[in-house]
């Protein structure tokens, strides 16, 4: 299991994924902060990012603000 740190970027024109250092990444996705769409749309970035399927990875903490404890297993 990895835990890594998330500062979100929702509605972002460009999605990307920034690795800042081992723990710490910048995640920009199109989707907006609402219902959740942002946060699911970081999960499977985070997830295509790592080559791990999508419900292997989850958001911990940070659910409603922009930085964001995601566990990564596998």
């Amino acid at each position: 299991m990895r835990r890594i740190f998330v500062r979100a970027k929702p509605g972002a024109k460009r999605p990307e994924i920034e690795k800042i250092d081992e723990a710490h990444y910048a995640v920009a996705v199109r989707e907006p902060a609402r219902e959740g769409k942002a946060n699911r749309a970081i999960e499977a970035a985070l997830a295509e990012h790592f080559g791990v399927p999508s419900s292997r990875v989850e958001i911990v903490s940070g659910h409603h603000g922009r930085v964001k404890v995601v566990e990564i297993v596998g």
